[in-house]
């Protein structure tokens, strides 16, 4: 049976709790958001990551600023409530679950329903999508297994596991449901650099369900790859253009071509919600630059020399040409993505 024992975004009394993933797997440790400033923090620091994760963290932020403003007059509120909006979607640029989420909770402050259906709604709609995103992910879950052969060898890239989501997780959704399902899998789990979410956080929740893991680091995966130990590499996305070109964490672009190259099936998994239906290619998506001493330093010690100039995007785009299939909570689309992916625009 299926299970999940992280409750990585939770929601009680005003506080909204996070498991602190800068700890995982030294410790493991909540971070509490007391208002939304705190949320803020918790998205570009990456104590919360994985863009389902993500936007169900910026909703509830809404929902601190909502209780912060509420004894302003209604003006004011409804005035503050979309600065509020406005900073919370511009902590991280390029996970689409982000504005996604934002843009759900701005529709009610525009309603104009009055600032206690509001601060009510807002609520009730938090609730809404971090319950959603747990459905959503049972269901990736169910529709992936079904590419999965039994005794595969999978590789994936970053974290996509219940520390990325509020329930099973999406690539790793995926691969709790083949081991449930008694395929006696074998996961190569790339430690992911600079941040190493593959070695501390995917290996540590595959560990913790006594699911057989190997951690590699990243440049094993050509060799795999080439000598046949890889029968499918399943990642997730942090936003979907509508041809199917994926952004992704650094390294995934890699990973596929690799697969294309060795003939091995390269799946996305990912909710719809992480389709950006305004964007029409990879060539479009804002691609995050992070601080150059993720490069430079491991857990505060220098590691190059000081100086050197650092190039260090977050993120890469995988082309469409590359990807097998888009496991989604719909089912799997396969290419043209255009057409497969368009069918759910209005949906």
């Amino acid at each position: 049976m299926m299970k999940s024992r992280i409750q990585t975004v939770s929601y009680q009394d005003s506080v909204l709790r996070l498991v602190d993933q800068r700890k995982i797997p030294i410790v493991f440790e909540y971070y509490d958001c007391m208002n939304y400033r705190d949320v803020i923090f918790a998205i570009k620091e990456m104590v919360v990551r994985g863009a389902p994760a993500i936007g169900n963290a910026a909703a509830y932020g809404v929902v601190l600023a909502s209780k912060e403003y509420f004894t302003l007059d209604e003006q004011s509120y409804l005035r503050q409530m979309q600065v509020a909006c406005d900073e919370l979607e511009a902590s991280r640029p390029t996970a689409v679950n982000l504005r996604w989420a934002i843009d759900r909770m701005r529709t009610i402050i525009l309603s104009g329903v009055g600032k206690k259906a509001v601060a009510e709604d807002l609520r009730s709609m938090a609730d809404l999508i971090l319950k959603e995103d747990i459905d959503i992910s049972l269901k990736i879950s169910q529709h992936g297994n079904a590419i999965v052969p039994h005794g595969a060898r999978i590789l994936t890239h970053c974290n996509t596991g219940a520390l990325a989501v509020s329930g099973f997780g999406t690539a790793l959704g995926v691969i709790r449901q083949a081991h449930y399902s008694g395929k006696d899998i074998l996961v190569y789990a790339d430690e992911t650099r600079p941040r190493l979410q593959g070695g501390r956080l995917t290996a540590w929740e595959l560990m913790q369900e006594e699911i057989p893991v190997t951690l590699v680091v990243d440049s094993v995966a050509a060799t795999l790859i080439r000598d046949h130990q890889v029968d499918l590499v399943i990642v997730g996305a942090d936003r979907i253009a509508n041809n199917g070109d994926t952004a992704n964490k650094i390294g995934t672009f890699m990973l596929s071509v690799l697969s294309k190259t060795y003939d091995v099936p390269f799946y996305v998994a990912a909710p719809i919600s992480t389709i950006d239906f305004h964007t029409s290619s990879g060539k479009d998506i804002i691609i995050e630059e992070r601080d150059a001493k993720e490069v430079t330093h491991i857990e505060g010690i220098r590691m190059a020399p000081e100086g050197v100039h650092v190039y260090n995007p977050a993120f890469d785009v995988t082309p469409w040409e590359n990807i097998a299939g888009i496991i989604t909570e719909k089912g799997i689309l396969r290419p043209p993505f255009h057409e497969s992916i368009m069918k759910w625009k209005d949906n």
